[in-house]
């Protein structure tokens, strides 16, 4: 009874000690709260607005109801209507559409003959996971215009059915769009949790007050502790890339040259941040929650797992912040499309400026703190 009571006792002085410390209480209470708003809204593999453009080369009666069932399911959302085949690359390539139905001249002549009618769909195979749902919800909807078809003209056959086409990912393997993916993941975690932990390493150790004394300025110990990690994220970034393309066999489509810078805007960034981090916390124990509290939803947000168009706007807009995002797409498109420098500039810049917003603020809070 007597050790029952000195445990409880001890359980009760650990709960004031967090629950008296203002930034302990923040960071029992915040956190769960945060990322249980993340996952609920941005984690749902729900396709809600599929962009879909359309060639129709039939234009009959049969074409237009066909298409006017995609539109009515309310997950389909026609953004075009092609008049040549040209412009399919274009939107697909782009990621303006992420299908792009053709339904050829002789769509209606086929259906009244009774004989099998295709409609292809050219799917983004960068997203393979996105693009499977997309297809087979369309192969749904294609057996339910069918069953309509059959019960209104008496036939028994199979009418209209899907032909699908994947670019870029032809057989829409989960690994070629996952494993490259990876490459700015992992390093990303890496890259908050060094850096974070760099600067508040040595507050907590009393190593930093040593450092400040020495001719060091603040912008060139900064320097000195975000370069060695850049360094990591490189090493870590090619292994990666040499699983992928000489374990798993998935092609690389681009240049090295355009992944590598890419992928170096990206790691400063994640370098900012890291930095931002640990010139905030007091403590390593601190950093590390700060880490995980930056990690968990940046991955979310990063359309990796759960595509961004599904989220709700006021979701999508704080994805433009999130560093993790341009650079899933960067490799997506070098990796598996072999896109230049000018077609992905587009995503360059805003880490640029993430970067350069990141360094600043740590630098100043630096600054401030040693003063």
């Amino acid at each position: 009874m007597e050790s029952l009571r000195r445990i409880l006792s001890l359980i009760w002085k650990e709960l004031l000690a967090i629950l008296k410390d203002p930034k302990s209480r923040l960071t029992v209470i915040i956190p769960p709260l945060m990322q249980t708003l993340v996952f609920g809204y941005a984690a749902t593999y729900d396709l809600n607005q599929v962009q879909y453009a359309v060639y129709d080369q039939d234009r009959s009666d049969a074409s237009r109801r066909f298409l006017s069932t995609l539109d009515g399911s309310g997950t389909f959302k026609c953004i075009a209507v092609l008049s040549d085949e040209s412009r399919i690359s274009t939107l697909i390539n782009s990621k303006t559409a992420l299908l792009v139905v053709r339904i050829g001249p002789d769509f209606e002549r086929r259906l009244l003959l009774g004989q099998a009618a295709d409609v292809q769909v050219i799917a983004d195979g960068r997203n393979s996971n996105t693009a499977g749902t997309a297809l087979n919800y369309i192969g749904t909807i294609a057996a339910d215009f069918t069953a309509t078809w059959q019960k209104a003209h008496g036939r028994t056959n199979m009418p209209a059915q899907v032909v699908p086409r994947a670019w870029f990912n032809p057989s829409l393997e989960t690994r070629w769009f996952m494993i490259p993916g990876l490459i700015g993941m992992l390093t990303f975690v890496q890259m908050i949790v060094i850096t974070a932990m760099s600067v508040a390493r040595e507050r907590e150790q009393g190593t930093l007050d040593q450092l400040l004394v020495t001719p060091f300025r603040p912008i060139e110990i900064m320097a000195g502790k975000s370069l060695p990690s850049i360094l990591i994220g490189l090493v870590q970034m090619t292994m990666v890339l040499f699983v992928a393309i000489f374990w798993f066999n998935i092609p690389f489509q681009g240049t090295l040259w355009t992944l590598y810078l890419g992928m170096l805007l990206f790691l400063v960034a994640s370098v900012g941040i890291g930095l931002m981090v640990s010139s905030v916390a007091l403590t390593l124990q601190q950093a590390l929650l700060g880490s995980f509290l930056i990690i968990m939803p940046s991955a979310l947000l990063s359309g990796l797992n759960t595509p961004i168009s599904n989220m709700p706007h006021s979701i999508q807009y704080i994805t433009l912040i999130n560093p993790l995002r341009y650079a899933i797409t960067i490799v997506h498109r070098v990796f598996l499309e072999g896109a230049s420098f000018s077609q992905i500039s587009s995503e360059l810049w805003p880490l640029v400026l993430i970067a350069a917003c990141s360094l600043w603020f740590a630098l100043w809070m630096f600054s401030r703190r040693t003063t």
